[in-house]
């Protein structure tokens, strides 16, 4: 609400949204602290050129991926904020091989699993980037293990992202609620609630198609073939594809269409990690309205959502959209003999 001058005198600030829709303090208290790392990543991340900041860091992080030097300080960032939290008790990072523990005089009720800053590879050319975080509570009677984040994601109670680009936007979602948008108000430090109730568009949004075609040789069948459809019908997709999944995301959500890195010969369970990538991102897409499926997964089709991870840094396919385009998808599937979900 803007008052004569301009100035809005009643602001939906980040801290004040999840109280009114949680009235939980710790969960207050827990975005908080992901709001204030997001907002040191993103000044990092825009003084990333004049600070020196580009580059490797001569480290590796838990998956063998060159660790940049903005890998290691988002991450630094991001575990600094949660533990002194005062409400986390384990920590996944993708840039650390073993869980974090949290001392036990500092924790709390959360599981946090995090992509301090994915996208990095595209840093040092000044493409957008981003962090994606998956929120988990404690089992009952459990001190906080890493077995407390080895769940589905019906289990996650809250998921998102914020992207770093032209504007710092968070988008987040509780489980069972609607999607909301921040977009980070520099003038007063603060995420401001600006895209209410996010839904991903009803007749599928634009026709773009977002993947990565150099690995199109190692795809199977019936994804070569709908990529094709895509391709190649009355009225050609246009293709689109950042290679920072933050970026690929948030406009697939915004704009519709179909994002895909699905399962492929040379990497079986796909190439994202699903405490991190995987599930949040598909919570987020389900709750907006839209479908995220896993495509041809360990034998069948099936949800991202339904998979229970093995491993803190187990790896997922991801094929996510709206009905127009994951019905191009199943139907190739369906032509090569594989059941596919109703849509």
């Amino acid at each position: 609400m803007a008052d004569s001058t301009g100035f809005d005198v009643d602001a939906m600030t980040l801290n004040r949204f999840v109280m009114r829709e949680s009235r939980d303090h710790e969960l207050v208290i827990l975005m908080n602290a992901i709001g204030i790392s997001c907002k040191l990543i993103c000044s990092a991340v825009q003084r990333a050129g004049v600070a020196s900041l580009y580059g490797l860091a001569g480290e590796v992080n838990s998956t063998g991926d060159d660790q940049k030097k903005l890998d290691v300080m988002s991450n630094d960032m991001m575990i600094n904020c949660l533990v002194n939290s005062g409400v986390c008790s384990v920590l996944v990072s993708e840039e650390n091989e073993d869980p974090i523990m949290v001392p036990k005089e500092k924790a709390g009720k959360f599981c946090v699993a995090f992509d301090p800053l994915d996208g990095s590879s595209n840093i040092d050319c000044n493409i957008s980037v981003g962090t994606i975080f998956s929120v988990f509570e404690k089992k009952e009677g459990s001190e906080g293990t890493a077995e407390d984040l080895l769940r589905s994601g019906a289990e996650c109670v809250c998921a998102g992202y914020c992207v770093y680009s032209s504007a710092c936007e968070l988008v987040f979602t509780f489980r069972g609620g609607d999607v909301h948008g921040f977009c980070l108000d520099p003038t007063i430090g603060e995420f401001v609630h600006t895209r209410p109730k996010m839904m991903f568009p009803e007749d599928g949004g634009k026709t773009i198609y977002s993947a990565n075609e150099g690995n199109s040789n190692y795809w199977d069948q019936p994804i070569q073939d709908a990529i094709a459809e895509f391709k190649t019908g009355p009225k050609p997709y246009s293709a689109r594809y950042v290679g920072s999944m933050v970026a690929d995301i948030h406009r697939t959500l915004l704009y519709g269409g179909i994002y895909l890195s699905p399962a492929d010969n040379k990497s079986p369970k796909g190439k994202l990690r699903c405490l991190y990538e995987g599930i949040p991102m598909a919570m987020i897409i389900e709750q907006a309205g839209g479908i995220a499926s896993a495509g041809l997964f360990e034998g069948k089709i099936q949800r991202v959502l339904d998979i229970v991870p093995d491993d803190i840094h187990c790896k997922c396919p991801i094929i996510m959209g709206g009905p127009r385009d994951l019905k191009i998808v199943y139907d190739s599937y369906n032509k090569a003999g594989v059941e596919t979900p109703s849509l």
